[in-house]
């Protein structure tokens, strides 16, 4: 094994792309490969980033989700092609509004605009696969008239509030990236009979000894000063500067709501503790399974087709089709990993590579919001350097 490339990269990301900091670690057969770090989690840098630093995944998240998710489908506690609203009766009849065209700025349907009732039911596998019709408007007034009304607000609560929201398209037709992964969340809970985070907790985090996971850190002194500083894109530039928020608080509704979607901060060897155990067939390095092989592999097969995959093509995905919550390397010739690799990224520029073909995780973190120079670039050649310093 060689990464002196991929070590260079990593090194020249600040002089290239103004990125100041990065975490990365590699696994293979539960046995740590690689790991490098680079700059400083505060905006003074006189704190250099260390193996404590904890990073905020925001849509990183998704893959621990359905992970929960698959143990309540392995379990026979839940199933794929169950309506949603036998666990959550308000998802009973939804409204589709009459027109919406995915563009930018982006305008969300808003409840007072014309709709439609539904034609179908919102399924569990819509809610994985983004096919549930449901928009990702953190800013909603639903949402906003909820965090008014109660700032303690549940995460079950706050999925009745997305009920309420007008649906993008029609459930069962479309791909659109969403707030599904927070209504799964709920789901969790209600098949569980516990609050999201201590499913987690005790399935997952626990077992596998992932002790840095954190929903509330805002709740504890220790692990919110050891959080790496945020940063943030200049919109039609690429200067990075100090974060001020806008990008990258909405997706915590309430103080109580735990986002199934971007919820999590941890730091990387946590993390890859839990991506690793995907890498196994669903067992993690100290031998505790979290998943049965069966159910890793159904993450390892696509979900979009037709107009699902022109939908999700818009992403910049090259290769990708969209799974169970993740996305799915179908095209051999557009990566140096094998078909069938999976993962997903977040909106601070974290990247999850699961691979169980041959036993290979990729978790690399920084901290920069609206910076998509992080996902068309960075990510497709950190990820190349990284099979071919495995000689893969």
């Amino acid at each position: 094994m060689e990464f002196e490339k991929l070590t260079e990269y990593l090194d020249s990301l600040k002089t290239k792309y103004g990125i100041p900091a990065t975490d990365i670690k590699v696994t293979r057969g539960h046995e740590t490969v690689y790991r490098h770090m680079t700059g400083y989690t505060d905006y003074e840098e006189t704190k250099p980033v260390n193996e404590k630093t904890i990073y905020r995944l925001f849509s990183a998240t998704k893959v621990i989700t359905m992970t929960a998710v698959m143990q309540l489908i392995e379990q026979g506690k839940l199933r794929l092609y169950d309506e949603v609203r036998t666990y959550l009766p308000e998802y009973d009849l939804m409204k589709v509004a009459d027109r919406f065209v995915f563009e930018f700025p982006i305008h969300w349907p808003q409840s007072d605009e014309p709709c439609h009732y539904a034609h179908h039911t919102i399924r569990i596998i819509d809610l994985m696969s983004m096919t549930a019709g449901l928009s990702y408007d953190t800013a909603s007034k639903e949402l906003a008239a909820l965090k008014e009304k109660n700032p303690a607000a549940t995460t079950r609560e706050v999925a009745a509030a997305i009920a309420a929201m007008p649906l993008i398209y029609e459930p069962q037709t479309r791909y659109g990236y969403s707030l599904a992964h927070d209504v799964l969340a709920a789901v969790v809970e209600v098949v569980s009979g516990k609050r999201f985070s201590e499913y987690l907790q005790e399935m997952i985090f626990g077992p596998l000894g992932a002790d840095e996971m954190y929903f509330h850190w805002e709740d504890n002194r220790d692990v919110s000063e050891r959080i790496c500083a945020m940063y943030m894109g200049e919109f039609g530039s690429d200067i990075v500067k100090k974060n001020d928020g806008v990008l990258s608080e909405g997706f915590k509704v309430t103080r109580n709501h735990e986002s199934g979607g971007a919820g999590l901060a941890a730091t990387v060897d946590s993390y890859s503790l839990v991506i690793d155990a995907l890498c196994g067939g669903g067992v993690g390095a100290n031998g505790a399974r979290i998943l049965s092989e069966e159910s890793v592999k159904k993450f390892m097969v696509p979900y979009t087709s037709g107009v699902m995959s022109e939908d999700f093509k818009l992403g910049g995905k090259v290769g990708y089709e969209y799974g169970l919550g993740v996305r799915v390397l179908v095209d051999p010739s557009a990566s140096r990993s094998p078909v069938g690799e999976f993962g997903w990224d977040g909106a601070a520029g974290a990247y999850v590579l699961v691979d169980p073909v041959n036993q290979v995780s990729i978790f690399y973190a920084q901290h920069i919001v609206g910076f998509p120079i992080a996902y068309g670039k960075v990510h497709p050649v950190i990820r190349d350097l990284v099979y071919e310093g495995l000689d893969l």
